[in-house]
């Protein structure tokens, strides 16, 4: 009681956090159990007959499952290969530039998508995707090719989804490696340059290594979310062409949950998608803890 008394103003500063996550995180936890349940609104939770595993075996039997499973494995993949490395690089590549005037700009202009809503930054694809008007087809046109209708082509699905992601989000989540950058003595950097280093051995032999506890944390929360593909943006960018590459576990949770109302079974898809997310991050902090000494826990 005396730390509380002490420390009264930090308390009451963190208390709405606090209530935020009762009150949105954990409080509707007790609602997952209706998964085990055949709900009936009229019923109530606690009303609802069991059925056990019923539902997850019908998930896993239903013929989406194959289809849900591999794009949203594929697209979480697709998206810690290519999405996770870039905004290190550009961290580094900033923490290089002198100029301050320079790197403020370029930091605007990259922070700058990420304040962009989900809909503009779809409705933005569409126009610049566009067979007819887009820009990139027009350039296509001119050199002789013909016109691509990208949103609507399965096989362009992905790329388009990660790399409209990575724009959208590198500046923002370099961020967090400038800071780390920020606390790396100059010393050290000045004592490399003397020795006859070059930048890249700079950032190779100094750089990486003192930011690389901050990169294997940010690598481990990632792996934690494998599975969790967002849903507005695929959604938004789904349409029944290209649907056997957007189709995935959220997209398919919100037709047979929200527009089928199938309660109970929507939310045994979203409950396995939630272990399955929670056994890799166990998995991926306990190998980095292993290799690396560095983990969450």
């Amino acid at each position: 009681m005396k730390t509380i008394k002490k420390n009264w103003d930090l308390y009451l500063l963190i208390f709405p956090v606090i209530i935020y996550f009762i009150v949105f995180k954990y409080y509707p936890m007790y609602g997952a159990q209706i998964a085990f349940k055949d709900f009936i609104a009229v019923e109530g939770i606690t009303g609802s007959p069991w059925v056990g595993f019923e539902h997850f075996k019908r998930f896993f039997n239903s013929f989406y499952f194959g289809r849900l499973i591999e794009n949203t494995l594929v697209i979480g993949l697709y998206e810690l290969a290519v999405g996770f490395p870039i905004p290190i690089i550009l961290a580094l590549m900033i923490n290089e530039v002198k100029n301050k005037r320079f790197k403020r700009i370029v930091q605007t202009v990259t922070y700058a998508p990420h304040f962009l809503s989900i809909v503009v930054v779809v409705a933005l694809l569409f126009m610049f995707l566009s067979p007819q008007t887009g820009i990139l087809n027009n350039i296509i046109v001119a050199l002789g090719g013909e016109p691509v209708s990208f949103m609507t082509e399965p096989a362009w699905f992905k790329t388009i989804y990660v790399l409209s992601g990575v724009w959208q989000t590198m500046g923002w989540s370099s961020i967090i490696y400038l800071a780390a950058l920020g606390g790396i003595d100059p010393q050290l950097q000045e004592a490399a340059k003397i020795d006859g280093a070059s930048k890249l051995q700079v950032i190779w032999h100094i750089n990486l290594p003192a930011i690389k506890s901050t990169i294997i944390i940010m690598l481990i929360l990632q792996c934690g979310s494998i599975l969790g593909v967002g849903f507005e943006k695929v959604f938004l960018m789904q349409n029944s062409l290209n649907m056997e590459a957007s189709d995935v576990i959220a997209t398919h949770v919100y037709r047979t949950g929200i527009i089928g109302s199938q309660y109970s079974y929507s939310t045994a898809i979203g409950l396995f998608e939630s272990v399955i997310n929670f056994i890799v991050l166990i998995i991926v902090n306990y190998m980095a803890r292993k290799i690396n000494k560095v983990s969450l826990w």
